[in-house]
């Protein structure tokens, strides 16, 4: 099978709702818009995506649209992780015959597994298909971290697991990985006030929340620091960082969905409980930063 790159910008890509539904409508425009800015990938229903409520079907069919829009212009990396490895298996081989270029997989949240049961689910969905697995190292979210051993044990025995996206806030993790496994390892930012100090150690990317509105301006910056012209990457970086921090000033996806709607890609800021509407404080701040960046 011929591998597509995974490497350089790739969106993780919220879902849009109204009145409680999923607005395949506004998901149409969203992804059209992200190929129109030039994006390298796309993720569907991944944290920015609100996997955790959405339900099976819904997981899926949001998967099997994003498939279709995208029309094999870029990769499709479909969100497939659970806290319950049936459940991954099941939407990982789903998915696979979905014709998802590749799965990110998030390490298993709540449960808090040993490192032997991270290695054990992750190499039961490594025997389900033969598609690039990215696996997702977030110990905010999932109290866990996936181990460096963990990831070379992986990478020894699959020839298909050796991507990363990283979102622990470590630098250092970067460094560690790739003293590692070197080229072994493709590893993708988790963050985007941090992708700028990950690619000068070694990452290659970014799985971007930001990127949903500033698509071009990301793409431009990655691309930037993979011809290793840093100091053009970080002009970008710096106009950006305002963007970057407030985007997170409440839980992904609320505050990014608020950016959506204002920028008119989508005609609803709706997300799912427990989630809730931004505070009238944070929206404003937020405004304000995006208005200074108009």
């Amino acid at each position: 099978m011929k591998l597509r790159p995974l490497t350089g910008t790739i969106t993780a890509i919220a879902t849009p709702f109204r009145n409680g539904a999923v607005a395949y409508d506004d998901l149409k425009r969203l992804v059209a818009f992200q190929i129109k800015g030039g994006i390298n990938g796309l993720v569907p229903v991944g944290t920015t995506g609100e996997s955790p409520t959405l339900s099976y079907d819904e997981h899926m069919e949001v998967v099997r649209f994003v498939i279709r829009e995208a029309r094999g212009r870029v990769p499709v990396i479909a969100g497939t992780g659970s806290n319950s490895t049936h459940e991954a298996i099941e939407l990982t081989r789903l998915s696979h015959g979905a014709g998802a270029d590749a799965m990110l997989v998030v390490a298993p949240y709540y449960n808090k597994p040993s490192q032997e049961g991270l290695f054990r689910h992750f190499a039961a969905l490594a025997e389900e298909t033969d598609k690039p697995i990215i696996l997702y190292s977030i110990p905010g979210r999932c109290g866990i971290e996936i181990s460096v051993g963990v990831v070379e044990r992986l990478r020894s025995k699959y020839n298909h697991v050796r991507w990363i996206k990283e979102a622990g806030g470590s630098v250092d993790r970067v460094d560690q990985l790739k003293q590692a496994l070197g080229s072994d390892i493709t590893v993708l930012s988790g963050d985007d006030s941090l992708t700028l100090p990950f690619m000068a150690v070694g990452a290659e990317g970014v799985i971007s929340v930001a990127s949903n509105v500033y698509v071009r301006e990301i793409v431009r910056m990655v691309k930037l620091a993979l011809a290793n012209n840093f100091a053009q990457a970080a002009k970008i970086h710096r106009r950006l960082y305002p963007a970057f921090k407030t985007l997170f000033i409440e839980p992904n996806p609320v505050p990014i969905k608020v950016a959506l709607q204002r920028a008119g890609i989508i005609a609803s800021a709706e997300v799912r409980s427990p989630l809730c509407e931004m505070s009238d404080a944070n929206a404003k701040l937020l405004e304000k930063v995006l208005a200074n960046l108009d």
